[in-house]
């Protein structure tokens, strides 16, 4: 996690960006190993990684590729802008992409297009427990760390001055007609608990989930302790893998593994839940 300085600094090189730019500019066009994508110009997290090293999150791909076929369907909650679901969308039959904020969605809309994905079906929505609108910060630096308003309001969510907004938040059991998934992925910044609540007939239906768990968005945006994080989630799986770690653990280890990750502060972009 970066230092207060750390912060600071990527908060001038945005204003710097955006002077150099000018004010006119919405997006800058990016060819990478990933697609062409229209990337945010303020963005120097996955934007900026699109335009330094022409790829983004290729390791991650490839881990997710293990469990697809030319005939699977696939939910990306937390779509961001296609970095993951246009790849991930030419390999396989269907991608229903799920992307909360609206600017970060309006550039995903045209990197569908850019790409020529015809089956990838997008949604502008935030995946909750129940329908409602829910308070949510546009972050700048970081748009890929857009959330819903944190319940304890460290400065590493602020230091951007993200405006809020109110977003639709909805239960994806009631939203999705088709409820079945050979691989649901998902990172949305601290609201998985209240999403994987509300999704407890598709979770039942599909057979992977890939998760992002991070102990401080667990803490400070979700407030929801790992106990509640796995109990939306064992039900359903039997089987709980750890990429980094190159360790996997049954169902009765879940809360145990996790809570040491959680306890040394250990994230992981991706954990995986298997039905075996």
């Amino acid at each position: 996690m970066p230092s207060k300085i750390g912060y600071i600094l990527d908060k001038v090189i945005l204003k710097i960006t955006r002077k150099l730019l000018g004010a006119h500019v919405s997006a800058l066009l990016v060819s990478t190993k990933n697609g062409l994508f229209a990337v945010d110009p303020e963005d120097i997290a996955i934007g900026g990684e699109l335009r330094r090293q022409g790829s983004y999150g290729l390791d991650e791909i490839e881990t997710l590729k293990k469990h697809l076929t030319s005939n699977s369907r696939v939910l990306i909650v937390g779509a961001h802008i296609g970095t993951l679901a246009i790849p991930i969308a030419k390999i396989c039959r269907e991608v229903v992409a799920v992307e909360a904020n609206p600017h970060t969605y309006d550039l995903l809309v045209k990197n569908v297009a850019l790409n020529s994905v015809a089956n990838c079906r997008t949604s502008n929505i935030a995946a909750g427990d129940k329908d409602e609108e829910i308070e949510f910060l546009l972050n700048r630096v970081n748009s890929g760390g857009s959330k819903r308003v944190p319940k304890i309001k460290e400065f590493k969510y602020y230091y951007d001055d993200p405006e809020k907004i109110m977003v639709k938040a909805v239960s994806l059991d009631r939203f999705l007609k088709e409820t079945a998934f050979d691989l649901i992925v998902m990172d949305i910044e601290g609201s998985e608990y209240f999403a994987l609540k509300g999704m407890q007939k598709i979770l039942s239906d599909s057979r992977v989930l890939a998760v992002e768990f991070l102990p401080h968005h667990l803490k400070n945006v979700g407030g929801v302790t790992v106990e509640q994080f796995v109990s939306v989630i064992a039900p359903h799986f039997f089987r709980l893998t750890v990429p980094s770690k190159g360790h996997a653990v049954a169902k009765n280890e879940f809360v145990q593994f996790l809570r040491m990750m959680y306890d040394r502060d250990e994230g992981e972009e991706s954990i995986i839940f298997e039905k075996v």
